[in-house]
């Protein structure tokens, strides 16, 4: 959801230079290095950067055993330096990830949840239709919620990696941070290659600061509740400055509010005809 500089399977709009792959010396943890290019550091940074998680208020224990075994993943640097952009234009990015099944599970989904949805807009002042939009395109409502990856030991290995190390050593933090209150254990946290959670694909970062327990019951679960999936993307939406009852079309404040979610622009004009067309505008 969050705008990256890597293509996922929900954006593939920024180009990626290809990088070689090389081998780091094996070190200690007191000399492991801030970075790598392959596994042979991996171990010594990994203990290294336990330290760093107990400083920034992880508990120990749950540093230990979420972490406890994580080893390097050569397939995720490999999706992250073998990624195809794709340029469409807006009428061809709308027809190819748009169509009548699509349309007609939203307004399944609509009047499943309308309860739900009407809560949910009285509480965040974002229409049900908005919410609904972005969680067809993100999963086709759930239905396509990643690739089974260990969301811990993607973003450890994302983090070791010299690529974007500081940006993916804060998400492996809040992946840390998620577990750490209750919202999910690690075992559960698998997703995208590159961390993305649940039914609208949280990074956990976002997870951390948007993510909600609508249902009540203790825990923001964006993987299995739909309400919470649907408030937490509502929340986020208004956490970037949605402002209420007003429209959200091209060139409106509520259009760039969308663009917090996706920056590229086929995307962003795709969630607010499809958010037209649940509202019946």
């Amino acid at each position: 959801m969050q705008s990256l500089s890597f293509s996922s399977p929900k954006r593939s709009f920024i180009v990626v230079a290809v990088a070689a792959l090389g081998v780091a010396c094996a070190q200690t943890p007191a000399q492991a290095a801030a970075c790598g290019n392959g596994p042979a550091g991996f171990g010594a940074w990994l203990e290294a950067f336990k330290d760093r998680a107990v400083a920034k208020g992880i508990p120990q224990g749950v540093v230990n055993s979420a972490l406890s075994g994580v080893s390097y993943d050569p397939k995720v640097i490999y999706r992250d330096r073998n990624q195809h952009s794709f340029k469409l234009s807006f009428a061809q990015f709308y027809a190819r990830r748009v169509g009548p099944q699509l349309i007609a599970r939203g307004r399944q989904r609509m009047a499943t949840h309308a309860g739900t949805l009407k809560a949910i807009q009285k509480r965040y002042g974002v229409p049900p239709g908005v919410v609904v939009a972005i969680w067809g395109l993100e999963t086709n409502y759930g239905a396509d919620r990643g690739q089974g990856f260990s969301i811990v030991r993607s973003l450890a290995t994302l983090a070791y990696d010299c690529r974007r190390s500081a940006f993916f050593e804060k998400e492996l933090v809040a992946s840390l941070q998620i577990i750490a209150r209750g919202d999910m254990p690690a075992s559960a946290l698998r997703g995208g290659w590159a961390g993305e959670i649940g039914q609208t694909q949280f990074l956990p970062d976002a997870y951390v600061k948007y993510a909600v327990d609508f249902e009540g019951n203790g825990r923001r679960d964006l993987i299995n509740s739909a309400a919470d999936v649907l408030a937490s993307t509502a929340n986020y939406l208004k956490g970037h400055g949605w402002a209420a009852g007003q429209p959200w079309g091209p060139g409106t404040k509520n259009h760039e509010v969308i663009r917090e979610w996706n920056r590229a622009d086929v995307y962003v004009r795709t969630i607010a005809k499809l958010a037209d067309i649940f509202e019946g505008n």
